[in-house]
């Protein structure tokens, strides 16, 4: 498939350029005692907006950061300037965790001008790239959304493919969470794995903070044990590594991949959710 990444040159070279939406994703466990959107207005790429990955959610729901209703998100990132005709170019702070989230968010609804910054904010600022402080406010736009079911799993085709193996369900997070050897970071959560999971806690960044290549992911995934050509449903904690791991995915030539949205935040607070350790 085509790279969904553009270069820092690219960018630099396309700031000022008319359709280009800079999208600040950045966001951090809420552990890390940082505050992503103090950062942003502390210094941020010229011309980027900041979205909030729990406030462009489902607010009414009690799981982190779930997928909002499509006419909400159509709303909140069309205040914030982003339209149907933007190429839009996403980034975080720690240079591939957030961004990949709010990447496939917005292929969820539909976009298809998204792409991700290789090295994000890290490289830009490694580079001495320009910085601009304080918030950008930009005129509203229209944005259609056209909301793609294929991307997306929730908890009843979860536990439905958990029990007919009808696809692989992969779990991004550390080892010793998936087989109850460590506690869940957050509250009230049991402690195991979804039936039938296999879990994949491998690095998928090269050591420069980049995603691997696509034959270093291929090669990684067959040493899983995972067929590239079966439906894949991948998941974490709240979503936000589940999605990195899906574009793992699909850059190693996967076919059909989704997010499970609510993750272990969900399946771990659900009595009727089956727990394996």
């Amino acid at each position: 498939m085509e790279s969904p990444f553009v270069s820092t040159e690219w960018l630099a070279a396309h700031l000022s350029d008319p359709g280009i939406a800079v999208v600040d994703a950045s966001w951090h466990m809420p552990n890390a005692s940082r505050n992503a959107q103090a950062e942003y207005l502390a210094g941020h790429i010229p011309g980027a907006v900041f979205f909030d990955i729990d406030g462009i959610a489902d607010t009414s729901s009690d799981l982190p950061h779930m997928l909002p209703a499509p006419e909400d998100f159509a709303r909140m990132v069309g205040a914030l300037g982003i339209g149907d005709d933007s190429t839009i170019v996403i980034y975080d702070e720690l240079g591939l965790f957030s961004a990949p989230r709010v990447w496939w968010t917005f292929r969820v609804f539909g976009a298809e001008k998204v792409h991700i910054l290789e090295g994000g904010g890290p490289k830009w600022r490694a580079e001495r790239r320009p910085l601009q402080a304080g918030l950008v406010a930009k005129p509203a736009a229209r944005f259609t959304p056209n909301f793609n079911q294929a991307r997306v799993a929730d908890f009843d085709t979860v536990r439905a493919r958990s029990q007919d193996e009808a696809a692989h369900i992969l779990d991004a997070r550390p080892a010793p969470r998936f087989h109850a050897e460590a506690p869940e970071p957050r509250p009230g959560l049991r402690s195991g794995h979804i039936p039938n999971s296999r879990n994949v806690p491998v690095s998928l960044l090269s050591e420069n903070g980049t995603l691997k290549s696509p034959e270093a992911l291929k090669q990684l995934f067959a040493e899983r044990g995972v067929d590239l050509d079966r439906p894949i449903i991948t998941s974490c904690g709240s979503g936000v590594t589940a999605s990195t791991l899906a574009l793992a995915l699909e850059q190693a030539g996967a076919k059909t991949v989704a997010v499970y949205d609510g993750s272990w935040a969900e399946w771990g607070s659900r009595p009727d959710a089956e727990v394996e350790s």
